[in-house]
């Protein structure tokens, strides 16, 4: 299958050369006057040094971090979901992401293979979702739950756009980083190998807009991309004020975890390989033997589909977590998201009542039901779902 090519673009500020490139330069050396006249005293100081401004600038430079207050805000196209995942996940950061999931399907250059097991399976959960709910959704409604869970069969890879703003030094501390990764991939590993392969043009783009400065990529701490983590299996889950906990998700699980910024998420792929199943199907053992038979395919196409369950590590405060249960805790949330907050909120409940923890009492307002029964929550669009409500919907 032939790959989309990602595309990256700086969109318009003070420092953009006609052809699209960064002036890097022009934006480095702007900052620099700034921070010299910022500080009159240090200014006289530095003039009557050999070198003059020259050594007060570099100075300046060291000390006030001049890079993190260059702003660049990029569009980019065509960036693979898993890689815009990468990037989610570290701080300093604003973004806004657009699914190319229509466009992907219509791509005459992808795998027919791909297109057949996706509009397949729509058909399938159509049938499905009208026969349990088919009293709460309409056709459409309908049409995008079938969507959704089908979509648990395309690659990770597929096609995303992505609006990002991060400052100077940040992104090429990234691209260090990615560099890093790339030196370290499994290249027997699809997934690893593929990751690899999709930085290695990205940091290309970035190379061609002038953006790279080779002072900020030496990467001396030796730090890693946040996302990826090592024996995840082995830590310990702990609950009080802060938490840290462990479990299996599907990539289209940990996509929709890291929404929630505040909180810090690690992922690790798995040795055997396992697949979400939806539980509207779970029940029919002939349906569920076809969904991870589809999966295995799909897996085999190279597509690494955003079903595969790897080992996620979540960490944050206890205020973090309860205003993601009161986001997630809800009848239109992903389901496999809603699933797995819900377990956890048992899980943060139990070790909280056994070791006495003031935060016990606090708790039970959020246990076990939907956001909308909430004391204080005001809901202006009730479906009046018995299910969803009570946390117990298949779909």
């Amino acid at each position: 299958m032939k790959k989309a090519k990602i595309k990256v673009n700086i969109l318009p500020n003070l420092y953009l050369n006609e052809d699209g490139t960064f002036a890097k330069e022009a934006a480095v050396k702007s900052f620099k006057l700034d921070s010299v006249n910022s500080n009159t005293e240090r200014l006289e100081q530095a003039q009557n040094i050999e070198g003059k401004n020259d050594d007060w600038v570099n100075m300046a430079l060291n000390e006030q971090n001049i890079y993190d207050h260059i702003l660049i805000s990029f569009n980019f196209q065509n960036i693979p979901k898993i890689l815009a995942m990468v990037l989610s996940n570290e701080q300093t950061y604003y973004e806004s992401k657009k699914s190319e999931i229509h466009a992907h399907m219509q791509n005459s250059a992808m795998n027919e293979s791909e297109k057949i097991l996706y509009n397949q399976w729509i058909n399938v959960f159509k049938i499905k979702i009208k026969e349990k709910y088919g009293h709460i959704y309409d056709d459409s409604e309908i049409q995008s739950l079938a969507q959704k869970n089908a979509q648990y069969l395309l690659s990770v890879f597929i096609p995303t756009q992505m609006i990002y703003s991060t400052s100077l030094r940040q992104i090429n501390n990234l691209a260090s980083e990615m560099l890093d990764y790339i030196e370290e991939a499994d290249w027997y590993n699809t997934f690893e190998r593929e990751l690899a392969y999709s930085m290695k043009d990205f940091i290309y783009e970035l190379e061609r807009l002038n953006v790279i400065d080779k002072s900020l990529m030496k990467n001396e701490n030796k730090q890693k991309l946040s996302l990826f983590g090592k024996n995840l299996d082995k830590k310990e889950d702990y609950f009080g004020d802060v938490y840290s906990t462990s479990y299996t998700g599907s990539f289209a699980q940990l996509e929709e975890a890291l929404k929630h910024g505040s909180i810090s998420y690690q992922m690790e792929t798995l040795d055997d390989q396992k697949f979400f199943i939806p539980p509207i199907i779970a029940h029919c053992s002939w349906l569920v033997d076809e969904w991870l038979s589809d999966m295995k395919k799909a897996k085999q196409l190279g597509l690494c589909p955003q079903g595969e369950l790897v080992k996620i590590r979540e960490r944050g405060k206890y205020d973090d977590f309860i205003f993601k249960c009161q986001e997630n805790l809800s009848s239109n949330t992903q389901l496999e998201m809603m699933l797995q907050t819900k377990e956890t909120l048992m899980a943060y409940k139990n070790a909280l009542d056994e070791f006495y923890n003031p935060l016990a009492d606090n708790i039970k307002n959020y246990f076990n039901e939907a956001m909308c029964r909430f004391s204080y929550f005001n809901c202006l669009s009730d479906v009046n779902f018995k299910n969803g409500k009570s946390l117990t919907r298949k779909i």
